[in-house]
């Protein structure tokens, strides 16, 4: 898979570079201002991009700007955030398309190097990866939730579910079987109206229906 990696900072960028390269990945190209990774992203041949809210020249949103527009001309196209604080208005903005290939980590989580490859996978495999600490600021601001229906059980799943985890991985998190897991998945479908549909990742658009609320 082919990416373009979006950093200003010369050594993170070399080492995410080496992350990437290590973990499989082709790294098409290596940026660090928003017109070169503007320029970068209308490769056709580019799968996806890995890269920092913050670039040159004024260091506020450019990389976000990037990720949405791309996403509007290439829509689905797998984009795996990068950032130092927890912004919820750009997690917000990257996650109004409603489509899912979208991961949003701070940069501590890049310091467990197979955690950071294994999101970057499940993001271009068409997936969700929210940073835990992103899910909580999120959930903070939310006295008059409209998915409140859920219990406080099936938030605990979701919110696992939004970290990219899988049915086991989330039994595992919560001390609870896979059987329960499912049963908990099912009725979060439910709530949420998602009916069954084959052409649609319900996990993906639950998730979604959730941190857009």
């Amino acid at each position: 898979m082919r990416l373009v990696l979006a950093e200003d900072h010369a050594l993170l960028a070399d080492g995410l570079t080496r992350i990437l390269t290590a973990g499989g990945f082709t790294v098409a190209g290596v940026v660090d201002n928003a017109p070169e990774l503007d320029r970068a992203l209308a490769d056709p041949d580019v799968d996806g991009a890995v890269l920092d809210v913050r670039l040159h020249p004024s260091f506020t949103d450019e990389g976000i700007r990037a990720a949405v527009k791309v996403r509007e001309d290439r829509p689905g196209f797998p984009v795996m955030v990068l950032s130092q604080y927890v912004e919820q208005l750009y997690a917000r903005e990257l996650l109004a398309s409603g489509d899912g290939a979208i991961g949003y980590l701070l940069k501590d989580r890049v310091s467990d190097v197979t955690e950071f490859v294994d999101g970057v996978r499940r993001v271009l495999a068409g997936g969700t990866v929210i940073d835990p600490e992103v899910i909580a600021a999120i959930m903070a601001r939310r006295p008059d939730d409209p998915l409140d229906r859920l219990t406080e059980r099936e938030r605990e799943v979701l919110a696992l579910m939004a970290e990219g985890r899988s049915n086991a991985a989330i039994a595992a998190g919560l001390f609870v079987t896979e059987k329960a897991v499912a049963k908990h998945t099912n009725a979060i479908f439910t709530k949420l109206d998602l009916p069954v549909d084959i052409d649609d990742n319900r996990r993906v658009r639950a998730v979604l229906a959730w941190l857009r609320a």
